[in-house]
């Protein structure tokens, strides 16, 4: 595991077409799934493959989301995603985002994930991620 990968990633990549609305413009939704391609990135990069946390039985599940709009980011640009863990708890995990291009902040947001069983239920998180809440900030 690469541990500081896990708790601190940037995610590049270019907006396609079809995440554009009729003005070419990304579409305000289309930000969450950036953010869940983010996080699963992060778990990739830090050796941890997201199905593999799903065949231990346990789901990461949006439970809050904020996003605030800064500017808008367009058809073929090419976006900077840095995405930072800012807090680790039993069930708990919560992200921090912001999406720029070059220097223009164009969005930021900060979610809850949940940490579930198949039945629902909250469900300790891996102890490999609680090892990694010593790592943060107090």
């Amino acid at each position: 595991m690469h541990h500081h990968s896990l708790l601190r990633y940037t995610h590049e990549f270019r907006v396609a077409y079809h995440q554009t609305d009729g003005q070419r413009r990304v579409h305000h939704s289309n930000y969450l799934n950036f953010f869940e391609d983010a996080r699963v990135e992060m778990l990739r990069a830090g050796g941890v493959r997201y199905k593999d946390v799903e065949d231990s039985g346990r789901l990461l599940v949006v439970t809050e989301m904020n996003v605030q709009y800064f500017a808008a980011a367009e058809f073929d640009d090419w976006l900077r995603l840095e995405v930072v863990v800012t807090e680790i708890r039993k069930v708990r995990l919560r992200h921090h985002y912001d999406v720029l291009r070059g220097e223009t902040l164009i969005a930021s947001a900060d979610s809850t994930i949940a940490c579930v069983g198949p039945d629902g239920r909250p469900k300790k998180l891996s102890s490999e991620f609680l090892e990694l809440a010593k790592l943060l900030p107090v």
